[in-house]
């Protein structure tokens, strides 16, 4: 925890730190940037700077070439007024401007405009120079005068900036996480798998690795603890094996002797269906728990599905079943020739599941119906029956409550039967899941959809 908590405050740091330099060379940017304009404003060709070369090369009798070409150049015009406000001369005068101006005139322009047109003045001894700038060139205040060019400029230059900002931590947040992800990924990946009870492997180098060495650590536990109770459960099963085999068989020499009292065979013929089942339970317990751990090899090969029901209710039928029971059979055509990349016995196992658990549920008799169909291309295989079916209480246990291979408290409830687990877990070895729907003297229909694209397919 320590080095996850460590891992996201070093990023957390650095993303920081990135922040910190952005707003450094915004800062520097600006500063370059405003001062170049500034730069711009108060050189050679600044106001200020032309009213003093213009004073230099002025007398009242004419202003000299040089000068008149410079301020022609820079757009500018001038006018040189006397003390009674007259023009001595002007260099291109605009005609909205006059050549004669009051005191309260000069007054009034001397820090402002004439006309709209910015102008500066400079105080010489023969009398008033006053140069005008095109108009929104300069805006004039009391205390200064700014380029109006430089004021529009400074709204798109700090959008600019901003979205470059943006724009930058953007990147740094989107290069930031994905490398987060990209580390973290695999370690969520395998938690969420040894979630599933999986077995998982992770291998990161880096400020991450103890974590990933502390997956792998639980990972090998609850492997070792998992192998631990599948060899158990093998274990056993194979120990009750030899003993059960030797009570059915004298169960089985007890029922059939004749000269034994009809009570004691009696009860000798429930000992040895009792037996059977008992059998029949080891074997279901032990091969989902290899299912379970993935210790039961698959041996998957291509299968036609409607030949495998047929044969399956071929060797039901031959098993000599009560008459109580009718069993029937529909493959819709359009599935006739799918195929199922799976192992035979176990789909075989599942199906006879099935139709058993349908069987024990409905003693009296009822109608068993196996049907192939199929769904956007993904076969479903069904096994319903009309009979007693089950209540909106019993059907949401049946679907929300664990089994008890499955169940955490001490009283290991008995929630429902092995076989519905053993049907799921074939399914979910092959890719598949299933679908419960019954209501009560409505029957059960359970539904097997095999969803792997990858080994259904259809025979041309």
């Amino acid at each position: 925890m320590r080095s996850f908590a460590s891992y996201i405050s070093k990023h957390l740091a650095s993303f920081v730190a990135f922040i910190l330099i952005l707003l450094f060379l915004n800062t520097v940017v600006y500063s370059l940037t405003f001062q170049k304009i500034m730069t711009e404003d108060y050189r050679n060709s600044s106001p200020q700077s032309m009213l003093e070369m213009t004073a230099d090369a002025a007398t009242p009798e004419q202003l000299s070439d040089n000068m008149i070409q410079k301020l022609r150049q820079n757009h500018i015009w001038a006018i040189y007024l006397n003390a009674n406000g007259q023009s001595y001369w002007s260099v291109d005068l605009p005609d909205e401007v006059p050549e004669s101006y009051t005191i309260q005139d000069v007054a009034l322009f001397s820090k402002g405009y004439i006309e709209d047109y910015p102008v500066f003045v400079w105080n010489t001894n023969d009398g008033l120079l006053v140069l005008g700038y095109p108009k929104d060139s300069y805006t004039k205040l009391t205390s200064n005068y700014y380029s109006i060019a430089a004021l529009r400029r400074l709204p798109i230059f700090v959008l600019g900036m901003l979205g470059s900002d943006v724009l930058c931590l953007f990147c740094a947040y989107y290069f930031s996480k994905r490398k987060i992800i990209r580390n973290i990924e695999p370690i969520v990946s395998a938690v969420e798998t040894l979630g599933d009870g999986k077995p998982v492997s992770v291998c990161i180098s880096g400020e991450l690795s103890k974590i990933a060495n502390s997956v792998n650590k639980a990972s090998s536990i609850l492997n070792r603890q998992n192998e631990a109770r599948a060899n158990w459960i093998s274990g056993v099963s194979h120990d009750i094996r030899t003993p059960l085999s030797m009570i059915m068989g004298y169960a089985n020499r007890i029922a059939e002797n004749e000269s034994a009292n009809k009570t004691i065979r009696e009860q000798a013929e429930i000992v040895q269906k009792q037996s059977v089942k008992i059998k029949e339970l080891v074997q279901d317990l032990n091969l989902v728990s290899q299912l379970e751990y993935e210790m039961q090899p698959l041996h998957k090969e291509v299968v036609r599905l409607s030949k495998l029901l047929r044969s399956y209710m071929a060797d039901l039928l031959n098993t000599g079943i009560s008459d109580s029971y009718i069993i029937e059979i529909q493959i819709d055509p359009d599935v006739e020739n799918a195929v199922l990349e799976c192992d035979a016995r176990l789909i075989s196992r599942a199906v006879n599941n099935l139709v058993q658990n349908s069987m024990k549920h409905n003693p009296l008799g009822c109608r068993i119906l196996l049907s192939l169909s199929q769904t956007k291309n993904i076969p479903q295989l069904i096994v319903q029956d009309d009979g007693v079916g089950l209540s909106e209480k019993k059907l949401q246990e049946l679907k929300e409550k664990p089994h008890y291979l499955e169940c955490t408290n001490e009283r290991l409830d008995l929630r429902h039967g092995l076989g519905l687990v053993l049907v799921r877990q074939i399914v979910a070895a092959h890719g598949g899941t299933m679908t419960i729907d019954s209501k009560i003297n409505c029957g059960c229909k359970i539904t097997l959809i095999f969803s792997s694209t990858d080994s259904i397919q259809n025979l041309t």
